[in-house]
């Protein structure tokens, strides 16, 4: 699947894009959680302007094409496939520039069960091209609050791919792959770079804390989002995420190989 327009139906099909499984009255509540600078949906970006919830489902509207009216509070989201063909050449555009110059790079997810592959690609790709696929911090801790209280959770990597895992038995590195929207990773990672002599990234790649957390320290950072998700899309409304690709985050994990074909075609790195 190379096309725009195959690939247009594929979003559409396997629900990453057009009518999503993620209910409006979540989107809406992390709105308002944004909007009420909560750091569970802020990420890591500390915004520069006041983004009240009116603001922030405008911005929504423009990079999702979701619904901007607060009455639309029921039913499911809705990403316009159209805008993100669009944001997938812009992000694509990045991973060739950096493929040009082999910078460093650094991969990241809070989402390891199904996008780890979408990221892995794109590690291989710019390793076959030159580029640093950096891995600092491997075994670093990082206490995080979660839900359930504060646990202690080991960075590791998997195909170049950083991902948080859990602890297991005296506190060793456990087989559990951990869901976390937080930044404290990706500041895990770059202060291990950043100590070890580097080198540092000159590109990030992820998601969620990993792109808001490296986009507020200063390093060019891209990745993708879910429509209930609106910090990495104020990051790039205020220049510090360099292109966010909207679609559903939460789907099987087949559903992305689609895109990172596209990527690695468009970016020349197939």
């Amino acid at each position: 699947m190379s096309g725009t327009g195959a690939l247009r139906a594929h979003l559409i099909e396997a629900r990453l894009a057009g009518t999503l499984a993620t209910p409006r009255e979540k989107s809406l509540e992390r709105y308002r959680l944004f909007a009420a600078r909560d750091p569970r949906a802020l990420l890591g970006l500390e915004p520069v302007g006041e983004w009240p919830v009116a603001e922030v489902l405008r911005l929504m509207a423009r990079r999702c094409g979701a619904a901007a009216d607060p009455a639309d509070a029921r039913g499911p989201n809705v990403i316009d496939p159209d805008r993100t063909l669009a944001a997938l050449e812009r992000f694509a555009g990045r991973i060739a520039a950096a493929a040009a110059r082999r910078a460093p790079v650094l991969l990241g997810t809070g989402h390891p069960h199904g996008l780890l592959e979408f990221y892995a690609a794109l590690a291989d790709g710019l390793a076959a091209a030159g580029c640093a696929v950096l891995t600092p911090g491997r075994g670093f801790r990082a206490d995080m609050t979660t839900r359930f209280g504060v646990r202690t959770y080991v960075l590791d990597y998997v195909r170049g791919v950083a991902l948080m895992r859990g602890t297991g038995v005296g506190g060793a590195s456990g087989e559990g792959r951990v869901h976390t929207h937080s930044p404290l990773p990706v500041r895990l990672a770059l202060a291990a770079a950043a100590d070890g002599g580097g080198p540092l990234p000159e590109l990030v790649v992820g998601d969620h804390g990993w792109i808001c957390g490296a986009g507020q320290l200063g390093f060019e950072a891209i990745g993708l989002a879910d429509a209930d998700d609106p910090g990495p899309f104020v990051g790039e409304a205020e220049g510090r995420v360099c292109a966010v690709v909207p679609l559903d985050d939460a789907v099987a994990a087949a559903h992305y190989r689609p895109l990172w074909r596209y990527v690695l075609n468009r970016a020349e790195l197939h």
